[in-house]
C-alpha cells in the first residue's frame, strides 16, 4: 500500500455487506488471504485518518483473529458503511477458505516489510531452524500480513523438515537421503528469501501446511 491510497473495496453482492448472521456468507470459514485483504482495508483507513490508534487496533486484531465470514463483515460495514464498491472479486470461494480467481496475495508495503519476510526463509540458516520463522510471525504477523504469509509458509517447511528427518532416520534408505533432502531445503530456503526481498509469492513444494 503506497501512500494513503484505498485498496478497492471488494463486493459481497455488489457492495460492502451489512453484518448480521442472515448473510449467506456469515457462517463460513475465512482463509488467511480474507483476512489479510480486510487488515489492508484497515490499516488503509488508519493512514487516511480516519481511524485513531485504539481503533486500528481494535480492528486489527478482530480481523487478524476472524473465523467466519460473519467475524469480518462488521469491520468492512465500520469502514464503508453500505456504500457501492467498485468491481473488484473477493477472496472467498465455495467454502469460504479458497481465494477467487483475480485475487492478489498480499503485498510487502515497504522494504521492511519483504526485509522481515526474507528473515523468516533465511533464518533457519542460521540455526534457528523452526524458531527463526517463528519469531517472525510473532513479532510481525500482526502488522504485517506479508510478514505473516511467508513466515507461516517457512515455518511450515521447517516443521515438515524435521518431521521427514525423524521418519527417515529410521530406515537405511533414508539415511542416505537425509543429507540431499537438508541440502534441499537450504537451496529452497534461498529461493524463498530472494523470492519474498523482490516483493513476491513463494511455496515450498511438499510440505505439510499445519500452521495456519
Amino acid at each position: 500500500m503506497a501512500g494513503t491510497a484505498t485498496p478497492s473495496v471488494n463486493p459481497w453482492h455488489g457492495g460492502v455487506p451489512a453484518a448480521g448472521p442472515r448473510h449467506p456468507y456469515a457462517h463460513l470459514r475465512v482463509s488467511n488471504q480474507d483476512r489479510e485483504h480486510v487488515v489492508e482495508h484497515v490499516k488503509a483507513a488508519y493512514a487516511q485518518g480516519r481511524l485513531d490508534e485504539v481503533e486500528f487496533d481494535d480492528r486489527l486484531e478482530r480481523a487478524m483473529t476472524a473465523k467466519v465470514h460473519g467475524d469480518l463483515m462488521p469491520i468492512m460495514h465500520e469502514l464503508y458503511g453500505s456504500r457501492p464498491a467498485m468491481p473488484a472479486p473477493y477472496p472467498f470461494g465455495q467454502t469460504g477458505g479458497v481465494a477467487a480467481p483475480g485475487h492478489q496475495c498480499a503485498r510487502a508495503d515497504s522494504s521492511g516489510d519483504r526485509v522481515g519476510a526474507a528473515a523468516a526463509h533465511l533464518l533457519p540458516l542460521t540455526g534457528l531452524v523452526v524458531l527463526g520463522p517463528l519469531i517472525m510471525l510473532l513479532a510481525a504477523g500482526n502488522t504485517s500480513p506479508y510478514i505473516r504469509r511467508h513466515a507461516v509458509e517457512a515455518l511450515n517447511f521447517q516443521l515438515t523438515l524435521i518431521g521427514a528427518s525423524v521418519l527417515l532416520a529410521i530406515t537405511v534408505v533414508g539415511v542416505v537421503l537425509l543429507p540431499v533432502m537438508w541440502i534441499a531445503g537450504v537451496v529452497l530456503s534461498i529461493v524463498g528469501g530472494v523470492a519474498s526481498l523482490g516483493g513476491g509469492d513463494f511455496r515450498y513444494p511438499l510440505t505439510l501446511r499445519l500452521v495456519k
